[in-house]
């Protein structure tokens, strides 16, 4: 009986490539405001999961007159702040939505981020919100896609497939 290709066990698919740089040749590709847009929403949605788990493992719920300080909005900015910095200063360089889509946060050199400069970058988000979310638009205009928050961190987002 002859044999079939691929129909014993088989080895395990290999590893994404998560290879900042761009081919030889090629421009780098910039992850755009729309792109970016649907990797927050999907980071959001998890994020609401892990905070509604947290919050329901705590004790904690509809609010409270008799404890009107209850700390869930510290917990929830210190699960973002951990969530963004630990997973863009990771070997993969990106959250779980942009993993979906295909984008890698790096350095203006296209070098791995540091725990310290995600952080940063994660904090001077809140720059580009309070400033009625220019700092967001400015993805949209801006020649290498950088919010005001990437410029300030000297971030890019760049497209990895």
């Amino acid at each position: 009986m002859p044999s079939v290709p691929n129909s014993g066990p088989s080895a395990p698919p290999p590893p994404p490539v998560w290879n900042a740089q761009p081919a030889p040749g090629q421009p780098t590709g910039y992850g755009g405001f729309w792109i970016r847009l649907v990797a927050y929403i999907i980071d959001a949605i998890l994020l609401s999961i892990a905070a509604g788990v947290i919050t329901m493992a705590t004790g904690g719920g509809m609010y409270d007159i008799d404890h009107p300080n209850y700390p869930g909005s510290g917990v929830s900015l210190i699960v973002s702040w951990l969530y963004f910095a630990l997973m863009e200063s990771s070997e993969r360089g990106a959250t779980v939505g942009k993993m979906a889509v295909g984008l890698r946060v790096v350095t203006d050199q296209g070098q791995r981020l540091s725990f310290l400069n995600a952080t940063g970058r994660y904090f001077a988000k809140f720059i580009s919100a309070i400033i009625l979310g220019i700092g967001f638009l400015m993805i949209a205009f801006s020649d290498r896609k950088r919010g005001l928050h990437d410029m300030i961190a000297g971030t890019l987002v760049v497209k990895v497939r």
